[in-house]
C-alpha cells in the first residue's frame, strides 16, 4: 500500500497524482476496462500523428492567427483535461491537433532564418527521446518520489522563470541571458533541455503505474498527452539552443 501511496504523490502538474487516485478507485467500483502500457503507446502514435499533420498544414502556411490559436487553445484543453481527465479521449486529439498548428508555425519561423534547424531539432528530440527511453527502462535512473520531486520543483522553477520574462517583456525588458547568446545563454538553455529530459522518465513511469494501478482506459489519453506536452516542451527547448548556436 505503501508503494502505490507514493506514486500517487507525484509532482507531475499535468499527471496529478489525484487523477489517478480518484479515477483508478471509481474503476475499482464500476468494473470498466483498465489502461495498459502498450494502450497508451498506442495512443500516443495516434496523437503522434494528428500532431504532424496539423504541423505540416502550419509550416507550409504559417500565419499568427494558426500560431496563437495553437498556443492558447492548446493551453486551455490542457488545463481543461487536467481537472476532467474523462475527457481525454476526446480532448487529447484536440490538443494534438492545436498543438500542430502551434509548432508547425514556430518551426516556418525558426526555417525561415536558419537552414536545416528543423531536421535537426527533430532529429535530436527523437535521440533524447530514445536516449532517455533506454536509461529508464534499463534502470540507469530510478523513478521515485524523490526524483519525482526534484524534477517537478526544477520544472516549476522554468515555468516561474518564463512567466516573469513575459511580464517583463510587456513593459519592454529582455531578461538577461535567457536563450541569449554567449556561454551562460548556452548554459541556461542546456539546463532547461536537461530539466525536459527528464520529465520523460516521469512520463514513462505514469505509464507503467497506470496499468500496474489498473486506472481506467481513458487513462491512456491522459498519459499519451502528458508525454506529448513533453515532447513539444523538449523540441522547442533544442530549437532555441540550435537558432543560439547557429548565431555565433
Amino acid at each position: 500500500m505503501s508503494n502505490r501511496k507514493g506514486f500517487f504523490e507525484s509532482r507531475n502538474p499535468v499527471m496529478k497524482e489525484n487523477a489517478y487516485m480518484q479515477a483508478s478507485q471509481e474503476n475499482a467500483l464500476t468494473g470498466g476496462a483498465t489502461m495498459t502500457v502498450q494502450g497508451a503507446i498506442n495512443k500516443s502514435f495516434i496523437l503522434g500523428l494528428i500532431m504532424l499533420a496539423t504541423a505540416a498544414v502550419a509550416f507550409t502556411m504559417p500565419s499568427s492567427l494558426l500560431l496563437w490559436g495553437g498556443a492558447i487553445g492548446g493551453l486551455v484543453v490542457v488545463l481543461i483535461m487536467s481537472f476532467r481527465p474523462a475527457l481525454s479521449p476526446t480532448l487529447a486529439p484536440i490538443y494534438a491537433g492545436l498543438e500542430g498548428l502551434f509548432v508547425g508555425a514556430v518551426s516556418a519561423i525558426y526555417a525561415s532564418m536558419f537552414d536545416g534547424i528543423i531536421f535537426q531539432a527533430v532529429s535530436l528530440t527523437f535521440g533524447v527521446f530514445f536516449t532517455m527511453l533506454f536509461i529508464f527502462k534499463s534502470r540507469i535512473i530510478k523513478v521515485d518520489n524523490k526524483l519525482r520531486v526534484g524534477v517537478m520543483m526544477a520544472t516549476g522553477a522554468v515555468a516561474l522563470v518564463y512567466v516573469v520574462a513575459i511580464v517583463m517583456s510587456m513593459f519592454g525588458v529582455t531578461m538577461p541571458y535567457l536563450h541569449q547568446a554567449g556561454p551562460i545563454g548556452i548554459g541556461i538553455s542546456l539546463v532547461i533541455i536537461a530539466i525536459a529530459a527528464m520529465n520523460l522518465l516521469l512520463d514513462f513511469d505514469n505509464f507503467e503505474k497506470g496499468e500496474m494501478y489498473r486506472a481506467p482506459k481513458y487513462m491512456e489519453w491522459f498519459s499519451a498527452m502528458g508525454l506529448l506536452v513533453t515532447l513539444v516542451w523538449l523540441y522547442l527547448e533544442i530549437l532555441r539552443l540550435l537558432s543560439i548556436l547557429s548565431r555565433d
